[in-house]
């Protein structure tokens, strides 16, 4: 049984000509570290794709490759592994990374530490050590996971990424008129406002289409409410993180009384976040996000969404294409999938930076068909990744 001899972290940063989400709105500037506090929900962004990469390496010289957030402060990312957990994992085998992840989430739960950083570059290091796994085995990794519920994945268009209502519709219209029928639109950069923007859509597109809007965790439940009623006659499929994500109970609330569906889940970490929320029985989709969670905690929060019957929407956010990849092994095997977030404008970039046959097509995500993740840095990656000891 091989054990764990190596652990290296990199930062991948890939360059961009428009920032994430769409261009700047009034009042946004980009500051001297070149980040951009967005208006809309006083988040801070970056104007670059960026990402944590980490290799895993066992005594016989296997690989095993995985990927968190870093977005923001990436070098603090690399630091809590390289400092505090890569020590810890050195000696382990990667069959026991359910066990590991418990062990390393538990090293700074007295601290407080049950989100954020230290969540993340957990989740990295579990897709590793699965990625690891299902290498040794020579299998994919959605084999050690379940059973494959379907060959490919549905998808759902994220983002219309223009700089005015007239040239998002515009887009709208040339991807619907390629076949896409699902669409959601980011508020934070409705700059010439939400409802407007989800009315424009809906006369545009007709109908059949279903449309979503992520609120950015932008409200508080009166604000959010309202907004659900003023939204009520566009059919929308879903609101997405309408309130601050310390609000449970309003979410709980919110989820009850809205007459729009509300979805949740990107910014949770655990299944100890997730339970938390679904206890109030009253979200229709929940949203992992791998970059979050690794691999063991989104199968640990899907089968509790399972348990209550509420669909999975898994979210897809910056990266480098490695927990993408990691995200949708487990959607193939989720019995509870509606459809997984596409961001057209970051996967196809990501692609670039990868050595695998993962694509999107005609609707719908093509897992990587290689042992493990199926997928790892290629020539490019190493043209815009940094080693940090």
């Amino acid at each position: 049984m091989s054990h764990v001899a190596k652990v290296e972290t990199f930062i991948l940063t890939i360059p961009r000509t428009t920032p994430y989400l769409g261009p700047l709105g009034p009042g946004e500037r980009v500051n001297s570290r070149g980040y951009l506090v967005r208006k809309g929900n006083g988040t801070i962004y970056p104007t670059v794709d960026r990402s944590v990469v980490v290799r895993v390496t066992t005594d016989d010289g296997a690989e095993g490759w995985g990927e968190t957030y870093g977005i923001c402060a990436p070098r603090a990312v690399c630091e809590i592994i390289n400092d505090l957990l890569a020590p810890e994992l050195i000696g382990r085998s990667p069959e026991d990374v359910e066990r590991i992840w418990d062990d390393l989430y538990g090293l700074m739960r007295v601290r407080g530490c049950f989100g954020g950083f230290h969540v993340d570059t957990i989740a990295a290091l579990d897709i590793a050590l699965w990625d690891l796994r299902a290498r040794a085995r020579g299998v994919p990794l959605w084999s050690l996971l379940g059973e494959r519920q379907r060959e490919t994945i549905p998808g759902y268009l994220s983002g219309l990424p223009a700089g005015t209502l007239e040239a998002k519709v515009e887009m709208a219209r040339s991807f619907a008129a390629e076949g896409h029928d699902a669409f959601k639109i980011h508020a934070v950069v409705s700059h010439e406002g939400i409802v407007e923007e989800i009315g424009a859509l809906r006369e545009a597109l007709g109908p059949a289409p279903e449309l979503m809007v992520d609120l950015h965790w932008k409200f508080d439940l009166a604000q959010a409410m309202a907004m659900a009623r003023q939204l009520e006659p566009y059919r929308l499929k879903f609101i997405e993180a309408p309130l601050k994500p310390e609000d449970i109970e309003g979410l709980i609330q919110l989820g009850k009384d809205s007459p729009v569906p509300i979805a949740a889940g990107e910014e949770w970490h655990t299944e100890y976040e997730a339970r938390l929320r679904l206890a109030g029985g009253s979200l229709s989709y929940i949203q992992p996000e791998m970059g979050h969670t690794g691999v063991t905690q989104f199968l640990r929060i899907a089968r509790l969404a399972e348990a209550q019957g509420v669909p999975i929407a898994p979210h897809a956010t910056i990266g480098g294409g490695l927990f993408m990849a990691a995200s949708l092994h487990v959607a193939s095997v989720l019995p509870g999938l509606w459809r997984h977030e596409w961001q057209h404008s970051i996967f196809s970039r990501s692609l670039l930076m990868l050595d695998t046959d993962m694509a999107y097509r005609d609707g719908h995500y093509h897992l990587p068909s290689g042992p493990g993740l199926g997928a790892v840095p290629g020539a490019r990656f190493w043209d815009h990744a940094e080693a940090v000891a």
